[in-house]
């Protein structure tokens, strides 16, 4: 059966907030006068409308202030009983607006024994969950650096009294949050664009970050992942295509390893000789994957020098903006006969883009038309940002996509982002003059969010898909309004080597963002172009997203029997992958090999499911106790390799002969 997750608490909460929108949780400063939620007497309703047989209930109010128009975007998603809302300020007058600032959300939650728990971000920290009890101190978070996920996480669980909330904050840039004790629980203060100051040009507008608040009932913790999976999965996650169905799980495989040429970070390696060969192999050994990776470095160089092709480090990282298929490596129409090749055949393509990064602004002026004003440039910081907040400039970048992606049938657009941009965003605030802290990081997240949008709509509109790909070098951008629009299919660039690290990061992040993947094989470092691939590591790559690292032409002694049967059973894991998620064992550090990982992903609804226990190649026990939270009946267990069956209603003992040893079990 289904959960049911909807809660009087939180419905109570939705209509006090509409109701009372001078209680309304946001506050802000304009022309030094501060704003507490809105007097009522101020907000005019704009409009109400449900969808979705009215489980998304949508109300807009805004004011006008002194010509600024501030409107409340405020969502309601009755299956949960989660609220998401943002503020919008539009200079709607004939001057400058007054100085906007201190915009912040801000609300008590009020209850005993309260908890903050979570987890950490990409990049040093690699997913490390936490957990904080409030009454012994205060907590505070701040991302700085403009990729959004690194390092701090702006997801949160606050458990209190019998219950709690789950908080998220959505924005692709700079943002903080703090938890403060009070006298009767906690106060939550949350903002994006750190030190935002200023004011709007007539005809500017600027927005905050999404806020989403979901309240449950129950502290369990299991209780409290899987709500939140459900949340995710139903709410937020993009549909698959323009029919509106659910993202299902689904293969992909990038070809530079398997074209016998050096390479690096990409694909840089592939061209219109290499790829034919590869896909013909897989189709002959019965190994096809759903989509082809096209990663960097397909694309012409700025300068349209004639440098050598394929040079590993160079040929990728020097050469972006340009976003047309280099016709040295792919004359003609090529690539088209390439993606119209895999399309007959079964798989789809996907293609990876750099769209915030440029790295020759005079010769992209010189041959590619491009104002290099739309380039922030400082001395000292390697990177030049293409100002994407800048309309003009955001036009320019998204045609040239979008004619790239429809030209040659692309189906799915990767984006990736190699620099920390907030420097060069406070850079070019100072540079200008205005006394305007925060405007080019608001236009420029905004430019990027409407960009995905006009790309989602271009791969629809061809039948490719609804979502994108959303990587900034590696687990960089998956804040919630971005995983909307996209799904991260490499969680971390980190993630492409040791076992150990994919078993202790789906422990962890696969709890907050169910639909995601990591690489098939085990590798020295993240760019080896070759590595180790047996069923344990396959096992431990079981993601909604299977990255397939393999090659197929290039290697005489691939054995596609383990290609094979990983491809193979991990679609008979697949049903199970986005339902419901419970980690069995204590959390082990990325380079912790002493112990046993287990979680299993059941279905409540067929009573379904499917566990997979890690016996780590330094762990010395040779057994495992686990426990089933959800068996409340006898549940029937199968072992996948011995077919040995178990009765249990809930314990259940594995023993593993060997070390570096992984079971699989299905359940019913």
């Amino acid at each position: 059966m289904k959960r049911n997750y909807a809660n009087k608490k939180s419905e109570s909460a939705y209509h006090r907030y509409v109701k009372d929108l001078s209680a309304f949780p946001f506050s802000f400063t304009y022309g030094g006068v501060r704003y507490d939620g809105f007097k009522r007497s101020e907000m005019l309703p704009v409009c109400r409308y449900g969808c979705g047989g009215d489980n998304v209930i949508t109300n807009v109010f805004a004011f006008d202030a002194d010509g600024l128009c501030v409107t409340l975007h405020y969502v309601f998603y009755k299956s949960h009983g989660a609220s998401e809302w943002f503020v919008s300020f539009e200079n709607k007058g004939a001057a400058d607006s007054k100085i906007i600032e201190n915009c912040e959300c801000s609300v008590e939650f009020e209850g005993a024994g309260p908890v903050l728990s979570g987890i950490y971000g990409d990049h040093d920290m690699w997913y490390e969950p936490y957990s904080f009890d409030l009454s012994e101190g205060d907590v505070h978070f701040t991302s700085d650096h403009g990729r959004a996920t690194h390092i701090n996480f702006p997801y949160f669980d606050l458990s209190y009294g019998d219950g709690g909330v789950m908080l998220a904050i959505g924005w692709a840039g700079t943002w903080s949050a703090d938890f403060e004790k009070t006298e009767n629980g906690v106060r939550y203060r949350a903002n994006s664009v750190n030190g935002l100051r200023t004011y709007l040009k007539p005809g500017e507008m600027i927005r905050t970050a999404s806020f989403i608040f979901a309240p449950y009932e129950n502290r369990d913790g299991f209780y409290r992942t899987n709500f939140w999976r459900s949340f995710f999965t139903e709410c937020i996650m993009p549909k698959a295509d323009a029919s509106g169905k659910a993202l299902q799980p689904f293969s992909t495989c990038c070809l530079a390893s398997d074209t016998c040429r050096p390479n690096s970070d990409g694909s840089i390696s592939e061209g219109y000789d290499t790829w034919k060969r590869s896909l013909d192999k897989m189709i002959e050994e019965d190994v096809k994957v759903d989509f082809r990776w096209l990663d960097a470095g397909w694309y012409q160089r700025p300068d349209l020098g004639s440098a050598e092709p394929y040079v590993p480090g160079k040929d990728w990282w020097d050469t972006v903006g340009t976003w047309v298929p280099d016709p040295a490596k792919w004359p003609g129409d090529t690539l088209l006969q390439s993606t119209e090749y895999a399309r007959q055949n079964g798989m789809k393509t996907l293609m990876w883009f750099e769209p915030e990064r440029i790295s020759d602004p005079n010769n992209m002026v010189k041959n590619f038309g491009y104002d290099k004003d739309w380039a922030i440039i400082r001395e000292g910081v390697g990177a030049v940002s293409n100002n994407i907040g800048i309309r003009e400039c955001l036009d320019y970048t998204t045609e040239r996509i979008c004619k790239t992606l429809r030209e040659n049938k692309v189906e799915m657009y990767r984006e990736d982002n190699n620099s920390d941009p907030a420097v060069l965003w406070a850079y070019l605030d100072e540079k200008s003059g205005e006394n305007r802290r925060g405007i080019t990081e608001c236009k420029f997240i905004q430019g990027h969010y409407e960009m995905w949008d006009r790309i989602i709509a271009c791969t629809l509109g061809f039948g490719g898909c609804g979502f994108v790909d959303s990587c900034a070098s590696g687990g960089g951008r998956n804040d919630i309004e971005s995983m909307k629009r996209g799904v991260p299919l490499l969680r971390s660039d980190f993630d492409r080597t040791a076992t150990s690290i994919r078993l202790s990061m789906t422990s962890s992040f696969c709890k907050w963002i169910p639909f995601c993947g990591a690489n098939t094989k085990e590798k020295l470092s993240q760019l080896a172009p070759t590595g180790n691939s047996d069923p344990y590591i396959w096992r431990a790559s079981y993601l909604p997203a299977l990255n397939v690292d393999s090659q197929f032409y290039a290697d005489p002694d691939q054995d596609f029997s383990v290609l094979r049967n990983g491809l193979n059973e991990w679609k008979k894991v697949n049903p199970y992958l986005l339902k419901e998620f419970y980690v069995l064992t204590p959390y082990h550090k990325i380079d912790d090999t002493t112990g046993f990982t287990a979680y299993a992903y059941y279905d409540p609804e067929t009573e379904k499911g499917v566990l997979l226990a890690f016996r780590q190649e330094n762990c010395a026990d040779t057994s495992l106790m686990v426990n089933l939270p959800f068996a409340d009946r006898k549940y029937t267990l199968t072992d996948e390799d011995t077919k040995e069956e178990y009765e249990t209603d809930g314990s259940l003992t594995l023993r593993f002969d060997q070390p570096r040893t992984a079971k699989l079990l299905w359940i019913k």
